[in-house]
């Protein structure tokens, strides 16, 4: 017996998207956080969703690495809450931080930049505390991403990108509680979808990309359930490698 292509879909959609319903609760999670250096206690600009600079800033560089919570690159751009369980050390609300990176610890779930680690402490005395500790009890829960003086998504044109015979994008700015499941790019000549492949973390790639003003559309998980969303001419005919090309989509 043979599944219908609308099955198909379904099905893979399904195995997809269920670790991350199973994470999207309003509940909390339990488990437990480390953090990560770097020279101005910012993000990684060389982290495993591809983001560059952008995974090193994004949300006041409050960001992290995740193992289970990665889902093979689909985890990448997810926002969380974060409170650590010390009483005495730990601010009521957390942080908020953005996925950006791939990191296994010991047994930790999150690996912070200094900048979100330290937001777990309710003060700055506190925050030397849990340095010390380095590694901390937590709970955490999913909750939609918003970022201060941006509302529109971006297409970046990933600094791997070679004009004209190769094309990698990231999607930056995802807000709401919205996964980034594929993306597709329109052949004029054949009249048809093309699928883009999942490179690696938030990266999407391909070969020989049709000339002209490309047309987009991404299949995005959220609260509004599992749809296709369209962008027309996103990316001009002469695009360039490291720009990133601003859309008219709000997600909620």
């Amino acid at each position: 017996m043979e599944f219908s292509l609308k099955h198909k879909i379904c099905f893979l959609c399904i195995m997809v998207l269920l670790p991350a319903l199973c994470t999207s609760q309003d509940t909390f999670t339990s488990s437990r956080a480390t953090y990560y250096g770097s020279p101005d206690c910012y993000g990684t600009p060389t982290g495993a969703c591809g983001y560059g600079e952008y995974g090193r800033t994004v949300n006041d560089g409050q960001v992290a690495a995740v193992a289970r919570l990665y889902r093979n690159g689909t985890g990448c751009g997810a926002c969380y809450q974060v409170r650590c369980r010390e009483p005495q050390h730990c601010s009521s609300d957390g942080v908020n931080a953005v996925v950006t990176d791939y990191g296994e610890g010991d047994r930790t779930d999150f690996i912070f930049s200094r900048r979100a680690y330290a937001k777990l402490a309710s003060n700055p005395a506190a925050a030397e505390r849990l340095f010390a500790y380095g590694v901390v009890e937590i709970e955490y829960r999913r909750i939609p991403c918003r970022f201060s003086g941006r509302a529109n998504l971006e297409f970046k044109v990933h600094e791997q990108s070679r004009y004209p015979d190769y094309l990698a994008i990231v999607i930056q700015y995802v807000a709401g509680q919205n996964d980034i499941i594929s993306v597709e790019l329109w052949q004029e000549d054949c009249k048809q979808w093309r699928a883009m492949r999942r490179a690696y973390g938030a990266v999407f790639d391909t070969p020989n990309p049709p000339s002209g003003s490309l047309n987009l559309r991404f299949l995005v998980s959220g609260s509004a359930g599992v749809k296709f969303v369209q962008a027309n001419q996103v990316i001009p005919g002469d695009w360039k490698a490291g720009v990133s090309y601003e859309t008219d989509i709000q997600l909620n």
